[in-house]
């Protein structure tokens, strides 16, 4: 008599059955807020995939201002991805081969930027081109600070949202 085999753990088991520490450790590679981290970790088992994007979403409601700046540190540049760091390359796979003219105006205009919000600009860049987060950052330069909280903290929902798809996705 055969016995049907065992299932091999999935990367959702490998997340809920973590030490702590360990998930933490996975955690802010996907946002760099202890914060976030924290209620992410609390909010396990998840019983699904939709389950860990809810707990994403319920911590991203519930960062104050300071956590979001620490979720901020994590980024790079928009036109600078970190050398070396294949998540930074790979979300900013759009500004690759961009004209240096083009590059020059995203460093400028992310300079005004973070000058006068006192942080990085920060989008959701998978999948945009040079031209649209200059566009972006265009657009949202005229916000004021609570307005531009807000969205910020939407487009590192969205980061997060991807990043934990790429967790759940390694086999």
């Amino acid at each position: 008599m055969t016995h049907p085999a065992t299932p091999a753990p999935t990367s959702l088991d490998r997340v809920n059955a973590a030490e702590d520490g360990e998930l933490d450790a996975l955690l802010l590679e996907i946002c760099s807020s202890p914060t976030w981290a924290k209620l992410v970790r609390l909010a396990r088992p998840f019983r699904d995939r939709v389950a860990f994007h809810s707990a994403n979403a319920n911590a991203m409601a519930a960062l104050g201002a300071a956590d979001l700046h620490d979720a901020m540190a994590g980024h790079a540049r928009i036109g600078t991805p970190k050398p070396g760091d294949a998540t930074s390359e790979r979300e900013q796979a759009g500004v690759q081969g961009a004209q240096q003219e083009l590059l020059d105006s995203l460093a400028a205009a992310n300079a005004s930027y973070e000058e006068k919000f006192g942080h990085v600009f920060l989008i959701c860049a998978t999948g945009r081109t040079a031209e649209t987060m200059l566009a972006a950052l265009g657009e949202r330069y005229p916000n004021n600070p609570d307005t531009e909280r807000e969205i910020v903290r939407g487009e590192l929902g969205k980061i997060n949202d991807i990043r934990i798809d790429r967790l759940l996705d390694e086999n």
